[in-house]
């Protein structure tokens, strides 16, 4: 048997597959535990949603950054008015992203959602109680219409988050964002605020099976920007523009 089969590359993998299935048997937990409590803090409190959402924000995100061996590290959050509604676009690598941004947020998040989520037990049933929007992405009316719907929750003061360019990104380039994903802010006529995401994709990446490394995920805060007399195009470009300064920032 050749000695380089159980040489010490292949310990190391062996290693972190263990390690792997560990935090994935954890996360499993986690979220349904947590998300179980939270459904039955709603129900009890006749629908009232406040509290689950910062359950998930105090709870659930922090509990999963931890048993992935993540630091999440947060700048710009002084610099908002967290009283006013956003429309909060960010760029996207890996799922962890919206642990990350829950964290992140010191107020109640929404987020909007593809429609498959629906289909995902536990995080598909707490995303549809506390109200999120669910969007298809291969029936042009139906989004139109979860659009509208993105744009009362805003109105309603709500905090929604957008990830604008339609997908994660495998290179952890930050590609176009769609102008279709600002229409919620001009219609609620609310100021979108760009966010920049450093380290998720590294943590979490959007390619294979679980595979979670150690790591320091960053979240910087941008300036928020007014929607008057812009169209979606001019906001797509300022928030990716903004949303690219944020991540060449060191320090």
């Amino acid at each position: 048997m050749d000695s380089t089969e159980f040489g010490p590359a292949r310990m190391q993998r062996l290693t972190w597959a263990a390690a792997n299935a560990v935090q994935f048997g954890f996360t499993l937990a986690w979220t349904a535990g947590l998300i179980s409590i939270a459904l039955l803090l709603w129900a009890i409190t006749g629908g009232r949603r406040r509290l689950p959402l910062r359950m998930a924000s105090r709870c659930w995100a922090p509990g999963l950054l931890w048993g992935a061996g993540a630091r999440c590290e947060v700048e710009g959050v002084e610099g908002v008015d967290w009283s006013r509604p956003y429309v909060l676009v960010a760029n996207h690598q890996s799922v962890i992203d919206i642990c990350a941004l829950f964290h992140a947020v010191p107020v109640p998040l929404h987020f909007l959602l593809k429609q498959e989520m629906t289909r995902v037990p536990f995080v598909g049933w707490y995303a549809r109680a506390m109200g999120m929007v669910f969007i298809p992405r291969d029936n042009r009316r139906a989004a139109t219409a979860s659009l509208r719907r993105s744009a009362e929750l805003v109105r309603s003061g709500a905090i929604l988050c957008i990830f604008p360019e339609g997908t994660r990104s495998h290179d952890r380039n930050v590609a176009e964002f769609k102008p279709g994903a600002f229409q919620a802010a001009l219609a609620a006529g609310a100021a979108v605020l760009p966010v920049a995401l450093e380290g998720t994709g590294a943590v979490l990446p959007p390619t294979g099976f679980f595979r979670v490394r150690p790591g320091t995920i960053r979240v910087r805060i941008g300036t928020p920007i007014e929607v008057a007399g812009r169209d979606r195009q001019a906001l797509a470009d300022e928030a990716r523009a903004q949303v690219l300064a944020l991540l060449q920032r060191r320090g």
